[in-house]
This record gives C-alpha cells, structure tokens and sequence, in this order.
C-alpha cells in the first residue's frame, strides 16, 4: 500500500505541474494562405522559453499553457523564406492573426557529410547526442559509452581522457550532487542536444576570472522541447523463477525546477543502491580531515566473485529516490536529495585458503551461508547562493543504516552460527560563505560540524577457539559489543588577494575530534553464564584530538601556465586514556606539508601537469586501543604501539594529448609514492584463528603506477575505438608468526574496445582486459606466484523488422595461476524489444546466463596466500518488461 501511495504521488507531482489552457493562432502569408510547420515560441518578459509548437496544415496552431498571467509575454514566429515576426501577447481570450512577409535568403552550398562533429568553445567541448546515438540506446548513459575520449566504469562513474569527472549537470545545475548514476539511466537521450565537457570546471561564479580548477564536468545540454513537460517512464516487469522488476521514474528540467524521482524494486540481480554511489566521496572525506573508522567487526572475509554484480547477486530490493532542485533566481537555489533503499541479499560459497610462510603453510576450509539485510536512509538539503559578489553554500546530511548479517558457517568441518547487527547515526553540516570585496579580494568562513554514532554487536554460538578464548574448556558462545560516538567540527577563515593573474591566499582554522571507544567481549558457559573473556578484551577508551592551521597558498594563472604553492602549517595534539588498559598517552606534533601543481598548455587542446606533495598523518583511535577485539568469529585484533605516524613523499606527472576536430584523446600519467610508517601490522596466523596486533616498527611501502590511454572515432568504419595499457609496482613488508617478510608485487594490465556500427540495423561493441600479476617475497628462496585472468566482452545489436530489436550479450573469463587448474566461464544473454509506438510503450522479453551457470569458482592471490572460492550465483533468468514512456 505504501509503494502505491508513492508511486500515485510522483505521478500527479509529474502530471500536476501543468494545468492546461490553450493559446491560439494562425500563421499566413501576404495573401492570406495559411503556412505550413512555422515554428511558433512563447517567451516570457526576460526572454526564457515557456512553450512553443508549430502550425497545421492549414497555419494553425494551439499552444498549451500553465495559469500564469502571459499578459506581456512575446510570440516569436519563424520559418525559412520569411521574416521573423514577433508580437505581444494581451491575453489568452483573442485568437492571434499573424502575417509573415517574404525574405530572399541566399542558402550557401553545404556537403553534408553523415558524420559526428565536436565543436571546441573555450575550455568547452561539445558532443552532439544524435551523432552517436542509435535506435536501440534508451538513456543517455547508452550514448556517453559510445563518445570518444569518455568512459563509463561498470559501476557509472565517468571519466574524460584518463580524469574522473567532479560533477554532472544538468542544464547547469548540480541537481545529483555526486550521485549522478540516477541521471544517466533515467534521461532519455532524445531529451539531451548535446553533452558538453567543461575542462577547468569552476563552479563558482566570482573564482572564475582567476580560475585555478584542474576539475572536469560533464554537463547536460536539455532540448527545448524536453524542457516544458515532465517526463519519465513507468516498468512493469515480471519473470521466472519467481522474479520482478518494477520502476516509475518522473523528471522535469524547466527553467525554475529540476527534478528526477525515481521508486524502483527488483529481485534480479540488480543492485537499486549502485543510483546512491558518490563517486568522488573519497577526495571529499579527505577535505573534511575527520578520520573516523570505519565498522570495527564485519562476517567474515567471504569476498565476492570476479564477475559483474548482476550475475552473482541474490537480492531483494527496493529504493526510493527523490531528487528535487527550485531555483528561486538565477543566483540562488535550494536542493533536496532523499533516499532510502531496503534490501535483503543471499550468499552462499565455499572457500579455501592457504598462506605460505618461510617454514609453513596456515590452510583452512569454511562453508558461508549468509542472510544480507542492509538499509539506508539518507536526506540531503542544499542552499546554494551563487553570485558574481557573494557565494553561500550550506549542506545538512542526515544518514541512518542499520545492517544485519545472519551467518551460519562451518571451519574445518566445525559448524557455527554468527549474528552481526550495526546501526550508524551520522548527522553533519557544512557552511561555506564566500564574499568578494570592492578591491576584487576575498574572504572566505567556513564551518562544519559532524555528529556519528555507530554501535556493533557480533554473537557466535558454539563458543569457537576454546583454548584462546576459554582455558582450553568448551562454552556456549561469544558476544563482541562495541560502542564509537564521535563528535567532530572543522572551521577555517581565509583571505585571498587578487591581483591580476596572481592570488595570495592564507587561511587559519582548527579542527577538533572526540570520541570514545567501549567495547567488551563476553563468553557465555554452558551454565549460562556471562562474563568477560578476560580483561584484555575490555576497551574503555577516551580519544581527544585537536588541530591549529595555517595554509599560505601562491597561484599563478595566465593562457599558458597554471601553477600552485601551498604550505599548510599545523600544531596536532592527541591525548587518549583508558584506565582498565592503564594508558594514558599524550602526542604533540607540528607538521607542515607543502604541496606544488604546476600544468603547461604546450598547444592549445593539449597540457602537461607536474605535482609534488609532502604530507605527515598521524593514526586515529581504532589504531590504539589495547583490549581486543573480536572483528569475526576468526579474526582478533589489538594493538600495543603508539599513535601511527605516516610520512609520504608523493611525485606525478601527465600528458594530456587531444585533437578534437580528429576525435583522438590520449593521456599518459606517471606516479610515485614513498611513505614511511612507524607502525606494522603482526599476524599471528594459525588453522583456526588470526590474531592481529599492531607493534612499533620502521617500514616503508614505495608504490610505483604508469599508465597509457587512447580513444578515437573511426569515421569511415563509424566506430570508436580505444586501448590502454598499465604497470603497477608496490614494495612492502609484511610480518606473519614472527618473520619480516618483504614482499615486491607487479601487475602489468592491458584494454581493448570498439563499439562499431557495422551498417543501418546491426551495431557489435567488444571489449577484452588482460591483467598479469606477481608476487615475490625478497628473501633466498622467496615465495613467488603468478596470477593471470583475460575477461571479454561482445554484444551484438540487431534491428530485425521496424521497431522490433534483438540484442545477443557474451562474457568470457579465463583466470590461470600456476598451482591451480584453469578456469574458464562462457556467459550470454538475449533480449528481443518492440517498440510499439502507438502507445509509447516498449515490449520487451529477455533470458539472462542461456547456459544456465549456477556455481562459480574464482581464485583469489595477494603476496603469500591463495584463495579459491566457490560461490552459488543465480541461474537462467527469464523476464518479460512493459515500459510506458511519458
């Protein structure tokens, strides 16, 4: 009932926003015949587009309009060969007359070449949708994958040119925040004129003039047409084995109000949650500096098959996604983005797992049943001012989620049963006011405030591992409570100088993070009662971490040369205790971590950038705690080190390589890192059980990455094309039952792919990636492993008849390491859709996994260990879809 309530309130929201009345009219020559599809626009007083049409047969036309008052808006008629006309409109009750006098307009001679086009305008580059659009793509997600130069991961994030966009906007607004797969599903492509890619995206207004962002943004061009009517489609979808798929999607992109909402449930693999993915989250926390840990206890280390999740996920779900933008003035706006998903997943899988160490080898085997329930409510409101003399962004974020896993296990033919609960609280707000000064400088206050709680319980029955845990006696099982409430604030004032193409910038704030650790872990006995393990296995643990900054950035920007100084100051002072553990520690630092970014425009499309960094990081709360922690019925960690302290040196370089007019994109990108730890995770490994504790040691981990990327349309084979090729290389150490272990692990990875269109009605796309690693331990008759896995891809687009299309799908995997037999998995999909234009409506009838695949092996290699697992993954999957487009 609930979800249909919903669902009739997003369709009259869609269906109520216009409330129709008509405007009429005709449109003739000089002697009175009426013309023929003459473009006819009403604009209101400002010049905004409010609805146009064009004229019948006969000249008429009929225009359909909101109640607004129109008195004073303007008619604009227009047709090749005559004048433009425009008259004033005094109100809806007359029937316009109007008369187009005859023009000579001398048409100029133009090859028409049936080929895309960019166009290049500034730091603005254009794709036309319908140059690479074809009748089977349905959202404009269909056609991004197609542009050359973008590439759309599977899990939607996007990126140009080897550079992962920092936002989507739609028609100029920022409407999904970070969260923008929702919008390449759901905008039909027809509904986008062109995608517009924005290199040095600076948002706000009054930076602009001295614009330092390095940042790329995709933006959504809507058609004039798309803008005056809500639209959306409704899927009605039903299958077997007992499967649905249901959605009701509703948008609008006028002038005044944005939105996209969006109720959608599935039992077929389809993960609703991938709509919430922020996928620039990790460089936003960064910012935040608040460093609170994430969940302490977890199941298990059960992993997740190399496939695609649509192929392995058991699922049953359901989301609501409301997404609303009002702009009450070109220069201010509010924005509400609220969701909230419910699920409930399945996961079955056998696992086995040895580690090689210099004088033995830890195996274990485990089979996992898991019962997967997961939600998560999230609202999101957004007041945004933004002008050229003052920039006003407030951000409130409520996020609830509560998760339970039930796990019935058995290790080593030992069966068991796990119950993990967590429930995170997160409330914060972000205030940021920007205002320009007459003299062009610039002050700048912000302040952001973070309130989280996230309380944990695991229960294990039988009691597991009685001689570590219970004197070697059997017990009825184990409870792992853990309580983490963290308060947190971060607030700055900067003052930038402006002069010329030169910005001093100093900023001075502080930041403070309290928290407070509670965690004991009781065992039951067979008498029923409880008690704590023992007193390393309590935590009552106050955290106080405090910050003083200063930062001085020097920029520098002309046509050619972007280049950026900064040297962050900062006093850090930690002080944790805990009285049962008998700690009490206190840390004084002072820390300055310079940062420098330099790019050169060596021609006009194509750059090179440089980057050095130095940064200093000192650990947080989950890593000094003494009493140990259960994390999963075979996992106990402590430690019994100071606060962790990490220095990095950090050096990159990149070339980025276009011709636009050619549609060739290329990009090369080097880095290296060197960072040195004064901590190191020991592990105590055994058949049964790991034991982890964090212990005071000198180490280094030196990582090395390098990477080559090309994309180019074809245009006499009307086909893009692109490949890459990577090399990776990480340095570190590890130490297992009292032996240091250095390890050097390389990968070298390799990418093909096309997407061509063959002729009129078939289009192929295939793409294949190669990745080969090894591993080796730098000691005398080291370790060594070697690991290579080639996935392909291929589908086949067929337009049969008119309006009836056939897709053929194919995966291929072959995963090879020396000491195992090879693997190797064949998967294909068909879908036949009609498209019955009459009534909007799309038919559609498809069977996923045609071989019926319904168990999958996959081989796991880190430095000195291997995992095999295999998983029970969902079967033959027939569906039959009705999709009504509005």
């Amino acid at each position: 009932m609930r979800k249909f309530i919903l669902s009739c309130w997003l369709l009259l929201a869609a269906f109520s926003v216009f409330a129709q009345k008509p405007l009429k009219g005709s449109v003739k020559d000089a002697v009175g015949k009426g013309i023929e599809s003459v473009n006819v626009t009403l604009k209101d007083t400002e010049g905004n587009i409010i609805n146009f049409t064009r004229t019948n047969k006969n000249g008429a036309f009929t225009m359909e309009l909101k109640n607004d008052p129109i008195a004073g808006y303007k008619l604009e008629v227009s047709s090749i060969g005559f004048k433009k006309l425009t008259t004033v409109v005094t109100g809806v009750a007359k029937s316009y007359e109007l008369i187009l006098q005859p023009s000579e307009t001398t048409l100029e001679t133009i090859n028409v070449k049936n080929r895309p086009s960019l166009n290049a305008r500034g730091d603005t580059l254009n794709y036309r949708t319908a140059d690479f659009s074809d009748k089977q793509d349905r959202s404009i997600g269909d056609v991004l994958k197609k542009m050359p130069g973008v590439e759309v991961a599977e899990d939607g994030k996007i990126s140009y040119n080897g550079k992962s966009i920092s936002n989507l906007y739609v028609d100029g607004d920022n409407l999904l925040d970070d969260k923008y797969n929702i919008g390449t599903k759901s905008i039909p492509h027809g509904a986008v004129d062109k995608v517009q890619v924005i290199q040095n995206d600076q948002p706000i207004k009054m930076m602009r003039k001295n614009n330092m962002s390095d940042d790329v943004a995709l933006n959504l061009v809507i058609k004039d047409e798309a803008k005056l009517k809500v639209m959306g489609d409704a899927t009605v979808g039903a299958g077997v084995p007992n499967r649905f798929d249901e959605n009701l999607t509703a948008m609008l992109f006028n002038k005044k109000l944005k939105f996209i909402n969006n109720i959608k449930g599935n039992n077929i693999g389809i993960d609703p949650g991938g709509d919430l993915i922020a996928h620039n989250f990790s460089d936003y926390a960064k910012k935040l500096d608040n460093d609170k840990p994430n969940a302490l206890l977890s199941t298990g280390a059960a992993g997740v098959p190399s496939l695609p999740q649509s192929r392995y996920l058991f699922n049953k779900a359901g989301l609501i996604n409301l997404n609303n933008l009002y702009k009450f003035n070109p220069d201010l706006q509010l924005r509400a983005n609220i969701s909230y998903l419910y699920d409930q997943r399945r996961q079955e899988y056998n696992k086995f797992s040895e580690t090689y160490l210099t004088d033995q080898t830890i195996r274990y085997t485990e089979t996992q049943r898991n019962a997967i329930h997961p939600q998560k409510l999230r609202a999101q409101f957004n007041l945004n001012g933004n002008a050229e003399q003052y920039y006003l962004n407030n951000n409130l974020v409520l996020e609830y989620e509560p998760f339970k896993t039930s796990s019935d296990f058995v290790i080593n033919n030992v069966a068991a049963n796990q119950m993990l609960k967590q429930e995170t609280f997160d409330l914060s707000n972000e205030f940021n006011y920007r205002k320009k000064l007459k003299s062009e400088d610039v002050i700048n206050l912000y302040s952001y405030l973070n309130r989280t709680t996230q309380p944990e319980t695991i229960n294990i029955m039988p009691g597991l591992n009685a001689d570590v845990l219970n004197n070697g006696n059997s017990y009825l099982g184990l409870t792992q409570n853990i309580k983490l409430p963290t308060w947190y604030t971060n607030n700055y004032v900067s003052f930038a100088f402006v002069k010329n193409n030169f910005v001093q910038t100093y900023k001075a704030g502080f930041n403070v993070q309290q928290q407070q650790l509670n965690s004991t872990l009781f065992r039951t006995q067979n008498n029923q009662q409880t008690e704590p393990v023992n007193g390393n296995t309590v935590n009552h643990l106050d955290w106080l971490k405090a910050k003083i900054y200063t930062d001085a950035t020097y920029e520098y920007n002309n046509e050619k040369l972007k280049a950026s100084l900064s040297l962050p100051l900062s006093y850090n002072q930690i002080h944790y205790n805990d009285v049962p553990n008998q700690l009490d520690n206190s840390l004084n630092k002072l820390f300055i971590n310079p940062s420098f970014n330099v790019k050169y425009q060596t021609s006009t499309e194509n750059y090179v950038t440089a980057n050095y960094n130095f940064r200093n990081d000192l650990g947080g709360i989950s890593d000094v705690y003494r009493g140990t922690i259960l994390k999963n019925y075979r996992s106990l960690f402590s430690n019994d080190a100071p606060i962790a302290e990490s220095k990095m040196h950090n050096l990159g370089a990149g070339f980025n390589f276009r011709k636009a007019m050619q549609m060739l994109f290329a990009n090369l990108t080097a880095n290296y890192s060197d960072t040195e730890l004064n901590t190191i995770a020991a592990y105590n490994l055994s058949n049964n059980i790991q034991q982890k504790i964090v212990l005071p040691f000198n180490n280094h981990i030196r990582n090395f990455s390098l990477a080559a990327n090309a994309s180019k349309y074809l245009f006499t084979l009307k086909s893009t094309v692109n490949a890459g090729v990577s090399f990776a290389q990480s340095k570190y150490s590890q130490l297992q039952n009292n032996a240091l272990l250095p390890f050097n692990t390389q990968t070298m990875a390799y990418k093909v792919g096309i997407d061509a269109k063959l002729n009129n009605f078939i289009n192929w796309s295939y793409a294949a990636n190669f990745a080969v690693t090894d591993n080796k331990a730098m000691v005398a008759d080291g370790i060594k492993t070697n690991f290579k896995q080639l996935r392909q891809q291929s589908a086949l687009a067929i337009t049969t008849v008119k309006n009836l299309y056939l897709n053929l799908s194919a995966e291929h995997l072959f995963t090879r390491q020396s000491s195992q037999p090879d693997l190797k998995y064949l998967f294909a999909d068909a879908n036949m859709r009609y498209k019955w234009l009459k009534r909007k409506t799309d038919i559609e009838f498809g069977i996923t996994n045609l071989t019926n695949i319904k168990r999958f092996d996959a081989i796991y290699l880190s430095a000195n260990s291997l995992t095999t697992g295999t998983y029970d993954i969902p079967g033959r999957v027939a569906m039959l879809k009705a999709t009504f487009n509005f």
